[in-house]
C-alpha cells in the first residue's frame, strides 16, 4: 500500500505542475478524489465480500469435520460390533458333560477338540445342512438326526 499513496503522491504532483487555472485544479483533484474512492469502496465490498465468504467456508469446514469425526465414532462403534478379530473363536458344548466353553481354533481347519472339564473328544461338523448318518452313535447329535442311540452292552461310555 506504501507503493500506491506514493505514486498517488506523483501523479497529483504531476497534475497541479501542469494545470494553473486553481478552479480547474480543484476541480481535477475533486474529481480523482471521487474517482478514487469510488474505487476505494468498491475494493472495500469485495474484501468484506471475500471475508464472508471465507468466514461461510470456515463455518462449513468445521460442520464438515464434525460430521465426519462423527462418523469415524460411528464407524469405529461398527466396527468393534462387526469386526471379528478373534473369528476363529467358537462357542461349543460338550455332547458328554454339557459343558460349555470356548476354543480358539486359530484359522485351523479342526475336525475336534478336546473338553477342558471332561477330557473327551468331540468331533466337529463344519456341514451344518448335511446330517450324516450316524445312526445315532455319534454321541453328540443328541438325538437330532432322527436316531436313537444305541449302545452295546459292553461299553460302559
Amino acid at each position: 500500500m506504501a507503493g500506491l499513496k506514493e505514486n498517488f503522491k506523483k501523479i497529483m504532483a504531476d497534475i497541479e505542475s501542469h494545470i494553473t487555472d486553481k478552479e480547474e485544479l480543484e476541480y481535477v483533484k475533486t474529481q480523482i478524489y471521487n474517482i478514487s474512492t469510488l474505487f476505494l469502496d468498491e475494493l472495500d465490498k469485495l474484501a468484506e465480500l471475500n471475508i464472508d465468504k471465507m468466514n461461510a467456508l470456515i463455518a462449513r469446514h468445521k460442520e464438515l469435520n464434525e460430521r465426519i469425526s462423527n462418523l469415524e465414532g460411528s464407524m469405529d462403534k461398527i466396527e468393534k460390533e462387526l469386526y471379528v478379530d478373534d473369528w476363529s473363536d467358537f462357542e461349543i458344548v460338550c455332547p458328554y458333560c454339557n459343558y460349555e466353553f470356548v476354543v480358539d481354533l486359530n484359522n485351523e481347519n479342526k475336525q475336534e477338540v478336546t473338553c477342558p472339564e471332561c477330557n473327551n473328544i468331540i468331533e466337529l461338523d463344519w456341514n451344518e445342512d448335511e446330517h450324516h448318518d450316524c445312526e445315532g452313535h455319534c454321541g453328540g447329535c443328541h438325538g437330532e438326526c432322527g436316531h436313537e442311540e444305541e449302545f452295546d452292552e459292553d461299553d460302559d461310555m
